[in-house]
């Protein structure tokens, strides 16, 4: 599966986040050994930005991003959709794989909501025309 690659957009296909966007962070192709299935880490969006228009104020702009609700969890390859779109976000520093279990991971989800408001409100500083595609789909209600 070189296909699910870390940066990678994918659509979460099962379970509860099913039909969110995700960002894949570490994929463990052969599995382990509580999982024997090849899994991915991912970080995505559960509560995305509310909408904005070009009339609203910065400060309006900014209170409305901050809806943004994040989800970290391990999920198997075949219930993920991989999309086109790659992100350039430095996820693996945020999400320490030992910060999983307990009160741990609710620190782990405050520093990737501070890292998804600060990519969103900045989109356009991406490191090539790809990539802020990819940043732009992202934060994209997905419409089905």
């Amino acid at each position: 599966m070189a296909i699910v690659k870390s940066g990678k957009v994918v659509i979460i296909l099962a379970g509860r986040h099913a039909g969110k966007k995700a960002v894949v962070i570490k994929n463990i192709e052969d599995g382990n050994d509580d999982k024997r299935f090849s899994h991915c880490l991912v970080a995505g969006i559960a509560r995305g930005p509310r909408k904005v228009t070009r009339g609203m104020s910065k400060k309006k702009v900014e209170k409305r991003s901050r809806t943004m609700k994040p989800f970290v969890k391990y999920v198997n390859v075949r219930h993920v959709f991989p999309t086109r779109y790659q992100v350039d976000m430095d996820l693996k520093k945020a999400v320490d794989e030992a910060d999983l279990v307990g009160d741990k991971k609710v620190d782990v989800k405050k520093t990737l909501k501070k890292i998804f408001e600060d990519k969103y409100l900045n989109q356009k500083s991406a490191t090539s025309e790809k990539k802020a595609a990819g940043s732009n789909y992202f934060f994209q209600k997905l419409r089905f």
